[in-house]
């Protein structure tokens, strides 16, 4: 049996869409094609969080975050080389949820001379079927650590004037980039649903609103990517409330760099299926109570 050696590193599992981040190995490490995820070794003193940002950026070039929870694996290899020298090798691999801003740019390798010679993403399904030949940690990581779970309660205004609806439009930030949806948004720790509405309103549409009943609430669960990059598991809560607007002052968006980009009064008849403008199930769902 050869020395022992422990070692502590920190990676991430990393998913945008339908594809995750990898890093393939150098050929000092591996005369054989493979990939694992990116991260390493923590220094000594160093946070193992603080580390895995650190190697990310290192080994693809992008800026991340991790979240606050994490996996352990352990792999323990008694009798193996490891430069140039037999050794009893245990390694402890903490694996954290990681997501990179939508508009990263392509990954690359930063470090040179480091244990990993290329960057990119990888389609997640050929990972998961074997098809990218990747190390064990990557299939362990994957089984618990895709996707993450989220419910979000929303609250929305059903605005209603001369046959058209007030819409507003999901920017590259949002989710769904480009699809139509009511105006509103994410109701705040400690905000009324109602004081939710108003606020969206200002920021989204940049009109003040009057509230009246509440005319649905909604639900929608789906898988998809949210603003900040990270993939989720996502439900959706959607209250919506009837609202009128002041007559006479056009909508416009006052949240900047936010996940609306534009706003408009829609003809009812434009949103009827194979219009062609692509709308939120939760524009179709309010439409369907107020005109049943």
């Amino acid at each position: 049996m050869g020395q022992r050696v422990q070692r502590l590193a920190a990676y991430a599992v990393i998913v945008r869409d339908d594809q995750i981040l990898l890093s393939r190995l150098s050929e000092r490490v591996t005369k054989h094609e493979l990939w694992t995820l990116p991260g390493g070794g923590v220094d000594h003193g160093e946070d193992p969080r603080a580390a895995v940002v650190r190697e990310i950026h290192e080994e693809t070039g992008l800026h991340a975050e991790v979240g606050e929870t994490a996996h352990v694996f352990s792999m323990h290899l008694e009798d193996t080389w490891r430069r140039g020298r037999r050794v009893d090798a245990h390694s402890v691999r903490i694996v954290y949820d990681g997501w990179v801003p939508p508009d990263s740019p392509e990954p690359h390798v930063v470090e040179v001379d480091g244990s990993t010679v290329e960057a990119a993403w990888k389609p997640l399904g050929a990972v998961v079927d074997g098809k990218v030949p990747t190390v064990g940690l990557v299939g362990e990581a994957l089984a618990v650590l895709l996707p993450h779970r989220r419910q979000r309660v929303a609250a929305y205004a059903y605005v209603e004037r001369d046959g058209a609806l007030l819409l507003t439009r999901n920017s590259a930030l949002g989710p769904h980039p480009g699809v139509w949806t009511l105006p509103g948004g994410g109701v705040d720790h400690g905000e009324a649903p109602a004081a939710t509405v108003l606020r969206e309103l200002h920021e989204e549409c940049g009109l003040d609103g009057t509230l009246g009943d509440l005319l649905t609430v909604d639900d929608h669960h789906f898988t998809g990517v949210a603003p900040n990059g990270r993939r989720e598991d996502f439900h959706a809560i959607r209250i919506v409330y009837r609202a009128t607007v002041p007559v006479g002052v056009e909508p416009r968006v006052v949240e900047v760099d936010g996940t609306t980009d534009a706003v408009a009064w829609v003809p009812l008849a434009e949103l009827e299926e194979g219009s062609g403008r692509e709308t939120s199930s939760l524009v179709q769902a309010a439409i369907a109570v107020v005109h049943p």
